[in-house]
C-alpha cells in the first residue's frame, strides 16, 4: 500500500548498529525499503559506554539505510536490552462503581497506569507492563475481559525494568543523531514477533536470542509472555576465548569462528588445520579445527545451561511443547541446535524473521536482523493501537462507566434503593405529624 505509513526500526547492539525502513503491503506483510548496517563501536553487553561513538555509528547505519530506501528517516522505534534490564510479577488491582457496567479500556489502564506507579529501587525505571491475565469477581483466567460486567477487576502483570541512565543514554544518542523517538521496546519481545508465530506462543515456546554481549530470554505460554531473563554473556565472549585460547587477533578470532567454527568438537574432522597468517613476516599459525570447536563448546555450554536454568527457575520447563527458538548472530554458529537439544532434552529450530517479510534484501532475512524486522512489527503493533485509539475504536460499542449508572436505569422506574429510601423517609414524616 502506498499510503501506508513507513516505520522505521533502529537495534542498537553490542556488535552491530542497524536501521531498517520497512513499509506494510495490503496482505500484512512488510516490504524492505532499505536497511544499514555499521559497526557498534560504543556499545558494551547492550549498554552505552561512549555517547560519541554511538552516534557516530548510528549515523553511518542511518545514512545507508536512507540511501537505499530513498526515504528521509526522522522517526524510528528503537530497542533496548542490556544485563541491567530485569524483570518482575505485579498483582494489581481496580474495584469499580457498579458490577451492572461494562468492563472497557480504561479499567484496564488504570491498573497499568498504577502499575507504572509502583516505587522501584533506585536508578530503575519500569519499561514495559504486560498484563498476563486478568481476574474479574474472583473468576480467573479471562485474558480479554473488556465487555464483561463485574466491580473487582484484577491483573497479574510481568513489569520490565531498566536503569534510568541506560534508557537516557540511549536517548541522547538518538536524538543527537537528529532524530525522534517514536518508541522503545525490550528488544527480546521484538525478536520474539519477527521469528515466533502464535501458534508456537501458544504452545509454549521459550525465545533464546544470542547477541554480541547478552543472551536474551524470553518465554512465551498460553499466547502470553510469562518470562523474561537476560545472561551476560554472548558471541564476543566466545570471540574472546577463541583469541586467548589460540594467540591471534581478536578480529581474526572472529572470522575463524564465523568461516571454520562448530558447537560440537565431535564433528570436526580431527585432522583439519586451519593456517592464520601472523605479523611482520613470521610463520603463519596452525590452529587445529577440532581444538577451535572445542573453545567454542565449551563456552557454549555455559550459555545454554544459564537459559536452561531459567527455563526450570520460570516454572513452565514442562510446558513448553514446541521448546526453543534461536536467533540472533549466535544462532548462525554451526550445530548450535544439536548441543541445545543435547544440554536441555528441548527441540529446538533457528529463527528467521522470514514470514513477516514480504520483499527485500536477502541478507535482512538472516537472525541476526531478527530484532531489527521486530521492531518495525512493533512500530506498526502501535501505530494501528493509536489510531485505534484516536478514533474511538478500542472502546466501540462500550460506553463510558459514568453514563452507563444512567442507561442502567431508566428515568420512569424508580430505583429499589430509592424506593425503600422514600418509604423510610415518609415514615419518618409521618411519626413528626402525630
Amino acid at each position: 500500500m502506498e499510503n501506508s505509513p513507513i516505520v522505521v526500526g533502529l537495534d542498537i547492539g553490542t556488535t552491530k548498529i542497524c536501521t531498517i525502513v520497512g513499509r506494510r503491503n495490503e496482505h500484512g506483510k512488510i516490504d524492505i525499503l532499505g536497511y544499514g548496517k555499521a559497526e557498534s563501536l560504543g556499545v558494551s553487553r547492550g549498554v552505552v559506554t561512549n555517547i560519541g561513538l554511538t552516534i557516530d555509528s548510528i549515523r553511518k547505519s542511518l545514512q545507508e539505510a536512507s540511501a537505499k530506501s530513498q526515504v528521509d528517516i526522522a522517526k524510528v522505534f528503537v530497542g533496548i536490552a542490556g544485563q541491567h534490564i530485569k524483570s518482575l510479577q505485579h498483582h494489581g488491582m481496580v474495584t469499580r462503581r457498579s458490577g451492572d457496567d461494562e468492563i472497557t479500556q480504561e479499567s484496564i489502564d488504570a491498573i497499568v497506569q498504577d502499575m507504572l506507579k509502583l516505587a522501584m529501587p533506585p536508578g530503575e525505571q519500569i519499561i514495559h507492563v504486560i498484563p498476563q491475565e486478568y481476574i474479574v469477581d474472583n473468576e480467573t483466567g479471562i485474558k480479554n475481559p473488556i465487555g464483561m460486567a463485574g466491580v473487582r477487576l484484577e491483573a497479574n502483570c510481568h513489569i520490565i525494568t531498566g536503569q534510568v541512565t541506560a534508557v537516557k543514554n540511549i536517548n541522547r544518542c538518538v536524538q543527537q543523531a537528529g532524530l525522534d523517538i517514536e518508541g522503545l521496546h525490550l528488544e527480546p519481545l521484538a525478536s520474539a514477533d519477527a521469528v515466533l508465530s502464535a501458534e508456537e506462543k501458544e504452545a509454549g515456546v521459550c525465545l533464546v536470542d544470542i547477541g554480541g554481549g547478552t543472551t536474551d530470554i524470553a518465554i512465551f505460554q498460553d499466547g502470553v509472555l510469562r518470562h523474561t531473563a537476560v545472561i551476560p554473556f554472548g558471541g564476543n565472549v566466545i570471540t574472546d576465548d577463541i583469541k586467548e585460547g589460540c594467540s591471534i587477533l581478536k578480529n581474526q578470532a572472529e572470522k575463524l569462528k564465523m568461516k571454520f567454527g562448530s558447537a560440537l568438537a565431535s564433528s570436526e574432522q580431527d585432522n583439519e588445520i586451519v593456517s592464520i597468517p601472523s605479523l611482520r613476516g613470521r610463520a603463519p599459525r596452525e590452529i587445529r579445527v577440532r581444538n577451535l570447536s572445542s573453545i567454542i563448546q565449551a563456552r557454549m555450554e555455559e550459555i545454554i545451561d544459564y537459559v536452561f536454568y531459567e527455563i526450570v527457575h520460570s516454572g513452565y520447563e514442562k510446558k513448553l511443547i514446541d521448546g526453543i527458538v534461536i536467533t540472533g548472530g549466535g544462532a548462525l554458529l554451526k550445530h548450535l541446535p544439536q548441543l541445545v537439544e543435547y544440554r536441555t532434552g528441548k527441540d529446538t529450530r533457528i529463527g528467521y524473521p522470514n514470514e513477516h517479510i514480504a520483499k527485500g534484501a536477502d541478507e535482512v532475512k538472516s537472525p541476526m536482523f531478527a530484532t531489527a524486522v521486530g521492531l518495525v512489527i512493533k512500530g506498526y503493533q502501535d501505530l494501528d493501537r493509536r489510531n485505534a485509539v484516536a478514533s474511538g475504536q478500542v472502546t466501540a460499542n462500550i460506553t463510558k462507566e459514568k453514563d452507563l449508572s444512567k442507561i442502567a436505569q431508566p428515568s420512569d422506574e424508580p430505583r429499589w434503593f430509592d424506593s425503600l429510601k422514600k418509604f423510610f423517609t415518609e415514615e419518618e414524616e409521618d411519626k413528626k405529624l402525630r
